[in-house]
């Protein structure tokens, strides 16, 4: 029914997607950084349900839209600069209360923020569009098939990511008690967010 002799093939072509730095793995950074090692787990969650969104779509045949009307990825784009510069401008904004000695405000809803980073990210969608159907091989169901490559690609990049986002969080536990050094990371997580805004616009700008 489904043809997994294209595995082998298929994960060594997503961890060539993944091994890069790119925008999902600065923003598991960023998050390690501003929130700890929870915040982490919950925000790589939140990308994972974001990218199910999108092989569910692709899978039930919405990627047409995306083929047919490319406008659409932009406003795609935009959206995702948009509540990019949203985090960047919170992340400030909590940075500047720590060195002012006020309690760090509760940012939270990590898991919310990783689905909106996620679904905001047109790359995850072009991926399944462009690689899925390159792996059917000789598989009778065609759905089938794509829907368990898609689940190989969700939990490659929920643990690789999820992992350096943790990583990040251990370093982000040990510094802290200390108001400056809170204040120097969620500055360092607000330029993340601010890098990855700007190469959102550049990408629209350029295309």
């Amino acid at each position: 029914m489904v043809d997994l002799a294209v595995l082998p093939s298929y994960v060594a072509v997503i961890m060539l997607f993944l091994a890069p730095p790119g925008p999902d793995m600065a923003y598991m950074l960023a998050v390690g950084l501003e929130g700890g090692r929870l915040s982490a787990l919950r925000a790589i969650l939140g990308i994972g349900t974001g990218m199910g969104v999108y092989a569910i779509a692709v899978v039930a045949g919405m990627g047409e839209i995306a083929r047919s009307h490319p406008s659409v990825l932009d406003s795609v784009r935009i959206l995702g600069a948009a509540y990019l510069l949203w985090l960047a401008y919170v992340t400030m904004r909590s940075a500047r209360r720590a060195i002012n000695g006020y309690e760090d405000l509760a940012t939270g809803r990590w898991y919310l923020r990783g689905v909106l980073v996620s679904l905001t990210n047109p790359k995850i969608i072009l991926f399944y569009l462009a690689v899925l159907p390159q792996f059917i091989g000789s598989a009778e169901n065609p759905e089938l098939q794509m829907t368990i490559l898609g689940a190989i690609n969700i939990l490659m990049e929920v643990v690789l990511y999820g992992c350096i986002g943790v990583l990040a969080g251990f370093f982000q536990a040990r510094l802290i008690g200390s108001t400056k050094a809170t204040a120097v990371l969620n500055y360092a997580a607000c330029a993340v967010y601010l890098v990855l805004a700007t190469a959102i616009t550049g990408e629209i700008l350029l295309a």
